[in-house]
């Protein structure tokens, strides 16, 4: 089964040396004792680590990784993105696996750079390391991550996007909206999520685009323009990919480069990796 709760952040770390060890040797299909001797750990330590932050053991972590499977997850990507569109983007509904319902704020609280906007926030351990939660009065507004030590930095990043809010640092408030991120026993329908997008009109186009790709699934940038009418627009929606400030919730990561290639992630291409294989066993423990 998959972790139905963050684990510490130590286990992250532990996980991620695994992900860099896989992602750079994958061919060679790496057996346990390897990726095990890799991170210091006995194999069976590892084993049940991995298998219960996963809910996938290391070896099917490995085959979660290979070109086929990524390749996989574009099947009929335009068909995918297609079905989504017939059943409308906005409004309440299953959007994708979260449940999430959202609103955009207007054009003049995007130009206003967050003035007059009070934005929460806080860091929870989450299943990728540190998450930096951000919340408004209306719903979740950020999600970001912070590798050991960068914690300063990420929220910087994140402040810059609304240098004009006002911040209030609030972890009482912004961790029941963690455990409904991360825990997928709360990905509930008559339950949704709501969450708050604050970004230019072509940004908010991507980012509601990104929304309807399903748990288990992947798109490319190309598809995602042809989507939203901009066919010749790939390297604008990559950009808008990459300034989605609602990273995991609105799921920038299930983008591929043509082919399958794991390209892009404003987190970094591990922690990319990572939330694909975490999903590959939820995904399985849904089915």
């Amino acid at each position: 089964m998959p972790p139905s709760v963050p684990r510490p952040q130590s286990d992250y770390d532990t996980v991620r040396q695994a992900v860099e060890y896989i992602s750079e040797n994958w061919r060679d299909q790496p057996s346990l004792d390897q990726i095990a001797g890799a991170v210091d750990l006995k194999p069976l330590a590892l084993q049940r680590l991995f298998t219960r932050w996963a809910g996938l053991s290391p070896k099917a972590f490995v085959q979660a990784l290979t070109l086929d499977h990524a390749r996989s997850l574009l099947d009929d990507s335009a068909s995918i993105l297609d079905a989504s569109y017939e059943v409308g983007l906005s409004g309440p509904g299953r959007l994708h696996d979260l449940f999430v319902t959202h609103e955009a704020m207007t054009p003049g609280d995007y130009k206003a750079r967050g003035e007059g906007i009070v934005i929460r926030w806080a860091f929870h351990a989450s299943p990728f390391g540190k998450s930096l939660i951000m919340v408004t009065d209306r719903g979740l507004a950020g999600v970001a991550f912070a590798d050991p030590g960068k914690e300063e930095s990420t929220l910087a990043d994140m402040k810059a996007r609304w240098p004009k809010a006002h911040y209030i640092e609030d972890s009482a408030a912004t961790a029941p909206y963690c455990r409904r991120i991360f825990d997928p026993d709360t990905w509930r329908p008559d339950r949704p999520l709501r969450i708050v997008m604050i970004g230019s009109d072509f940004e908010l186009r991507v980012w509601e685009t990104l929304l309807n790709i399903p748990l288990g699934k992947a798109t490319t940038y190309s598809d995602i323009a042809a989507h939203i009418g901009k066919p010749k627009a790939a390297r604008a929606v990559g950009t808008a990919v990459g300034k989605n400030p609602i990273s995991f919730v609105v799921p920038c990561h299930r983008v591929l480069g043509k082919g399958g290639s794991f390209c892009g992630y404003h987190w970094g291409l591990t922690r990319k990796r990572a939330i694909l294989g975490w999903e590959a066993g939820v995904a399985g423990a849904l089915a």
